[in-house]
């Protein structure tokens, strides 16, 4: 499979996999090799259906966690809530926490995970200690943590994209071991039915699922994503023995959706603790451009120094900025997604070290960047939500001291804003096109019980849809219209390469898919194929051929490289067969995206409403999380609001007039005219798949009208279409 065009535009926005270095889809070198499923007595472990409901834990003693935080993590007390919520996990009840950025979430688990490892052992059997399971959709944060762990002598592990074929072999063996204390994995790899069946036969179970970034189960969540709403079937079907679900930035609508989606009890099981810190003086301040502005940064940046992150939306920001930064004596360097993995490593390894280094980035910048000493963050842009400004702004001051949080915002901040929300939607003629596709004749006369195979790559290219939304569409249909379900990605190839002991090692295994393997198996120079499809037909299950090659590939007979994706869903009731049954779902899921994409626009708002209102800034971004000041206190005393009781004017720029030469090169270059919102995207300077398979982010009538509203500005592009 092709990997996903970039974002020649370089807008960094929460949805891009480039931007935060979202963890592994489906598509990575390997099918999750099966863990040897037999416990240290050679007996193979029933299947959890057959196991039937989780034993009754026995709650174990919370000196022994004591013990881990002093002699393993070097911290001398808990903090905040931590002491509540490990006492809860090792009393074998699930819990919801809700800490804010810094507020040490990451050891709710950790803990529990070595007491279970440690301190059970001699009730279980060597080797029979089960594993904690962490879900996260962050590469970089998730081999932050590992190697944190393992530096402490801690066995842990990820499985993602980026791990060698060793690693991987090793993270197999350390499983089937019952070495392994937590295993970390992003939350697409659920979907793979080889690595749930992998996590029913971990020796010991899965003592703990812990669920990371937990407010994107939520679609009233700021950064939802369809694919952890499928996280709670898949404890149900591992038969975790308990969940703890962590976030930061949960509003109390989308901490009641976490608790509700994992059935933890509100009343005893959620932890919040305020995200008010006292240390932390939040200012901000207006202009008419950026340019304008500069002046203003640079006294602030001269008046506060210390390790600083000015956060800005777009790539090419970043150098711009940074370059003009280092003009005026500071040590500054630029930071985005673009950049290649060596040069960010380097950057952030810098930023770790250095006590006055300013990093200018995009918000790819700051996950599991754990500096307690950065003095300042500066967004120079608006944020997309009050959740990311939090979230951003907590990685200020961790040491307790005080911390200056500025926001620069100005007329040019109302392009950016639509930027963030009018990306994601479709037009309505792309998901009609969409939905055609998808029920289409071919698959409509499948059974109940048959397959959609599909390519969501070649999707989001053909109808213009971008890769979360398209997840988004899929979504709606798996679980609001119940027509589908999500079943593991194919490999449409499987090629592998033979050891030496392969021709042994085939002779010595009777089973029936070695027997195929060895007879199907066609070699080439060096690399053998085998059609699995054609297996299949012949009467031997597709599952267990791809169970022996993996099998094979994990114990070193072969080196296994599936390839060419498909996404596969399973029919689960009859799919619609009419234009009007079809016309039908567009209304309804496009009425469901037009409301998400309101929903975006108000959370920019909300954060322009912030700093714009005659209020206590700390206090009102308190009160949307449910919290309020302590003590009773109205004001802070160090916000901007505070200090001046004079509330912040955004400038608004003059109205524009509309560019009719802009528009007419526009249609001349873009001969398809039959998605408008298409047309729009190209003026405003939206990218989407189908701007970058035309190549049109960097031609000049891209973002030609980037001045105008998107709605009311280019109402002409519109009324060229029917939409």
């Amino acid at each position: 499979m092709p990997p996903p065009p970039n974002d020649e535009f370089g807008l960094d926005s929460d949805d891009d996999a480039d931007l935060l270095a979202l963890a592994d889809e489906i598509d990575d070198a390997d099918l999750v090799a099966f863990a040897d499923q037999v416990d240290a007595h050679g007996t193979k472990r029933k299947s959890a259906e057959a196991d039937g409901p989780p034993a009754k834990r026995v709650a174990l003693d919370l000196p022994c966690a004591e013990i881990a935080l002093t002699r393993i993590f070097g911290f001398k007390t808990f903090q905040l809530k931590q002491k509540q919520v490990i006492s809860r996990i090792l009393g074998g009840e699930s819990a919801t926490v809700v800490f804010p950025t810094g507020g040490g979430k990451s050891l709710c688990y950790q803990i529990p995970a070595l007491v279970f490892s440690d301190v059970d052992a001699g009730s279980r059997g060597k080797g029979e200690n089960g594993i904690t399971l962490v879900v996260s959709p962050l590469i970089a944060l998730m081999k932050d943590q590992v190697d944190a762990l393992v530096r402490r002598g801690v066995k842990a592990a990820t499985m993602d994209s980026s791990k060698s074929r060793d690693e991987y072999l090793h993270t197999c063996e350390m499983l089937r071991n019952g070495e392994l204390k937590i295993l970390y994995c992003a939350p697409e790899r659920l979907n793979n039915e080889g690595f749930v069946e992998q996590m029913k036969y971990v020796r010991g179970g899965i003592r703990l699922l812990a669920v990371d970034e937990a407010h994107c189960i939520s679609e009233w969540g700021h950064s939802f994503r369809p694919d952890y709403l499928k996280i709670a079937r898949f404890a149900h079907e591992i038969r975790a023995e308990r969940v703890v679900c962590l976030t930061a930035t949960a509003t109390p609508r989308v901490a009641s959706d976490i608790c509700r989606a994992f059935n933890i009890n509100e009343t005893e099981g959620l932890f919040r603790t305020s995200t008010y810190r006292s240390n932390l003086h939040l200012l901000a301040e207006s202009g008419k451009t950026k340019k304008e502005l500069y002046p203003s940064l640079i006294k602030f940046l001269k008046d506060n120094r210390g390790a600083t992150i000015v956060y800005v939306t777009l790539q090419k920001q970043t150098e711009e900025l940074a370059t003009e930064l280092r003009k005026g004596g500071f040590n500054a360097r630029s930071f985005h997604a673009g950049m290649d993995t060596a040069t960010k490593t380097r950057l952030q390894d810098d930023f770790m070290r250095a006590d006055d280094l300013i990093i200018v980035a995009t918000i790819a910048f700051g996950m599991g960047i754990d500096k307690a000493s950065i003095r300042n963050v500066v967004h120079f842009n608006i944020p997309s939500s009050l959740e990311s400004y939090s979230q951003e702004i907590g990685r200020a001051g961790r040491d307790g001291i005080q911390s200056k949080c500025m926001f620069y915002v100005c007329g040019e901040d109302l392009h950016l804003r639509e930027m963030f929300a009018r990306g994601d939607l479709p037009s309505r003629e792309s998901l009609r096109s969409l939905l055609q596709d998808i029920f289409h004749s071919t698959n409509v006369s499948l059974p109940v019980g048959g397959e959609i195979r599909t390519s969501h790559y070649e999707q989001e290219r053909e109808f213009d849809i971008r890769s979360t939304t398209l997840k988004n569409i899929y979504a709606q249909l798996e679980l609001t219209h119940n027509l589908i379900r999500a079943t593991t990605p194919v490999y449409t190839k499987y090629t592998y390469k033979a050891s030496s002991g392969y021709d042994s090692a085939l002779a010595s295994d009777k089973s029936a898919a070695t027997a195929a393997i060895k007879k199907y198996g066609e070699k080439a120079k060096t690399w053998y194929s085998i059609d699995i499809d054609s297996l299949t037909i012949s009467g031997l299950p597709r599952a267990d051929i791809i169970r022996k090659l993996n099998e094979l590939d994990e114990s070193g007979v072969i080196e296994l490289k599936p390839a060419g994706v498909y996404n596969v869903y399973k029919i689960t009731q009859s799919l619609p067969r009419t234009g009007p049954a079809i016309e039908s779902y567009v209304d309804q899921i496009y009425e469901v995206m037009e409301k998400r994409e309101q929903e975006a626009l108000n959370r920019t708002e909300q954060m322009l409403q912030l700093i714009t209102d005659k209020r206590c800034f700390s206090r009102a971004l308190a009160q949307h999380f449910g919290d309020d000041l302590p003590g009773g206190k109205t004001e802070c005393g160090h916000c901007t609001w505070c200090m001046t009781k004079t509330s912040i004017v955004q400038q608004v720029p003059p109205p524009v007039t509309f560019n009719f030469p802009a528009f007419k090169a526009i249609l001349d270059h873009v001969p398809n005219r039959d998605d408008a919102r298409f047309l729009a995207r190209i003026a405003f300077g939206i990218t989407s798949p189908k701007a970058t398979k035309m190549k049109l982010s960097k031609h000049p009538i891209f973002g030609s009208m980037a001045d105008h509203t998107f709605m009311v500005s280019t109402t002409p592009i519109f009324s060229t279409s029917p939409d």
